[in-house]
Protein backbone atom coordinates (compact mmCIF):
# COMPACT_ATOMS: atom_id res chain seq x y z
CA UNK A 1 0.00 0.00 0.00
CA UNK A 2 1.14 3.45 -0.72
CA UNK A 3 -0.45 6.80 -0.21
CA UNK A 4 0.50 10.49 -1.94
CA UNK A 5 3.05 12.27 0.59
CA UNK A 6 0.36 15.65 0.85
CA UNK A 7 -2.15 13.24 2.27
CA UNK A 8 0.09 11.21 4.96
CA UNK A 9 1.51 14.85 5.73
CA UNK A 10 -1.70 15.79 6.77
CA UNK A 11 -2.61 12.90 8.33
CA UNK A 12 0.49 13.22 10.50
CA UNK A 13 -0.62 16.36 11.76
CA UNK A 14 2.11 18.45 10.06
CA UNK A 15 -0.07 20.67 8.46
CA UNK A 16 -3.57 21.45 9.66
CA UNK A 17 -4.83 21.54 6.23
CA UNK A 18 -3.48 19.44 3.26
CA UNK A 19 -3.76 22.37 0.62
CA UNK A 20 -0.42 23.65 2.97
CA UNK A 21 1.11 20.53 2.66
CA UNK A 22 0.44 20.58 -1.19
CA UNK A 23 1.80 24.09 -0.79
CA UNK A 24 4.69 22.81 1.30
CA UNK A 25 5.71 19.83 -0.90
CA UNK A 26 5.39 22.52 -4.43
CA UNK A 27 7.77 24.80 -2.57
CA UNK A 28 10.63 22.15 -2.43
CA UNK A 29 10.05 21.91 1.63
CA UNK A 30 9.93 18.21 1.43
CA UNK A 31 11.90 15.71 0.05
CA UNK A 32 11.98 12.07 0.24
CA UNK A 33 14.94 9.64 0.76
CA UNK A 34 16.89 12.98 -0.56
CA UNK A 35 15.00 13.84 -3.45
CA UNK A 36 12.71 17.00 -3.96
CA UNK A 37 9.16 15.57 -5.40
CA UNK A 38 5.85 16.42 -6.01
CA UNK A 39 2.52 16.08 -4.35
CA UNK A 40 1.32 13.17 -6.15
CA UNK A 41 4.49 11.10 -4.91
CA UNK A 42 3.98 8.09 -3.42
CA UNK A 43 5.23 7.36 -0.15
CA UNK A 44 5.66 4.05 1.65
CA UNK A 45 7.00 2.32 4.98
CA UNK A 46 10.28 3.13 5.27
CA UNK A 47 11.00 5.89 3.20
CA UNK A 48 12.94 9.18 4.98
CA UNK A 49 11.18 12.40 4.56
CA UNK A 50 12.72 15.76 5.31
CA UNK A 51 10.34 18.37 6.26
CA UNK A 52 11.59 22.06 6.39
CA UNK A 53 8.72 23.93 8.62
CA UNK A 54 9.35 27.51 9.64
CA UNK A 55 11.97 27.86 11.56
CA UNK A 56 12.17 23.91 12.14
CA UNK A 57 12.93 20.92 10.21
CA UNK A 58 12.26 17.13 10.93
CA UNK A 59 13.70 14.73 9.48
CA UNK A 60 11.46 11.40 10.02
CA UNK A 61 11.04 7.26 8.89
CA UNK A 62 7.66 6.54 8.17
CA UNK A 63 6.69 3.49 9.95
CA UNK A 64 2.92 3.50 9.08
CA UNK A 65 0.75 4.92 6.29
CA UNK A 66 -2.88 7.13 6.16
CA UNK A 67 -4.49 8.92 4.34
CA UNK A 68 -7.25 10.23 6.84
CA UNK A 69 -6.75 12.43 9.52
CA UNK A 70 -6.90 10.51 13.18
CA UNK A 71 -6.21 11.50 17.07
CA UNK A 72 -2.41 12.90 17.46
CA UNK A 73 -1.90 10.32 19.33
CA UNK A 74 -2.51 7.76 16.01
CA UNK A 75 -0.48 10.76 13.80
CA UNK A 76 2.71 10.14 16.40
CA UNK A 77 2.73 6.40 15.73
CA UNK A 78 2.96 7.34 11.57
CA UNK A 79 6.74 7.86 12.19
CA UNK A 80 10.07 7.94 13.96
CA UNK A 81 11.94 11.14 14.10
CA UNK A 82 15.94 10.18 13.90
CA UNK A 83 17.75 11.13 16.79
CA UNK A 84 20.24 13.60 15.06
CA UNK A 85 17.04 15.34 13.98
CA UNK A 86 15.62 15.89 17.22
CA UNK A 87 19.06 16.75 18.92
CA UNK A 88 19.51 19.10 15.54
CA UNK A 89 16.25 20.65 16.63
CA UNK A 90 17.35 21.12 20.65
CA UNK A 91 19.98 22.95 19.44
CA UNK A 92 18.11 25.29 17.22
CA UNK A 93 15.55 26.15 19.83
CA UNK A 94 18.48 26.50 22.27
CA UNK A 95 20.13 28.75 19.94
CA UNK A 96 16.44 30.67 19.49
CA UNK A 97 16.25 31.10 23.30
CA UNK A 98 19.58 32.70 23.42
CA UNK A 99 18.80 35.31 20.75
CA UNK A 100 15.42 36.61 22.31
CA UNK A 101 17.29 36.82 25.70
CA UNK A 102 20.16 39.14 24.98
CA UNK A 103 17.93 41.13 22.13
CA UNK A 104 17.35 44.35 23.53
CA UNK A 105 13.50 44.92 24.15
CA UNK A 106 12.28 48.70 24.45
CA UNK A 107 11.08 49.81 28.01
CA UNK A 108 8.01 50.79 26.96
CA UNK A 109 5.56 51.67 23.27
CA UNK A 110 6.32 54.66 21.43
CA UNK A 111 4.08 57.40 21.74
CA UNK A 112 3.30 59.44 18.52
CA UNK A 113 6.28 61.95 19.08
CA UNK A 114 8.32 59.22 19.24
CA UNK A 115 6.84 57.40 16.07
CA UNK A 116 7.00 60.78 13.87
CA UNK A 117 10.74 60.91 14.62
CA UNK A 118 10.89 56.76 13.54
CA UNK A 119 9.03 57.87 10.15
CA UNK A 120 11.56 60.82 9.72
CA UNK A 121 14.60 58.32 9.88
CA UNK A 122 13.13 55.87 7.43
CA UNK A 123 12.42 58.57 5.35
CA UNK A 124 8.88 58.39 4.79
Amino acid sequence: MSVRIDKWLWAARFYKIRKLATEAVKGGHISINGVRCKPSKLVEMGDEVFIQKEQETFTVIITALADKRGSAKIAQALYDETPESMKFRDEQSEQRKFQTYFAPSPDKRPDKRDRRKIKQLKGR
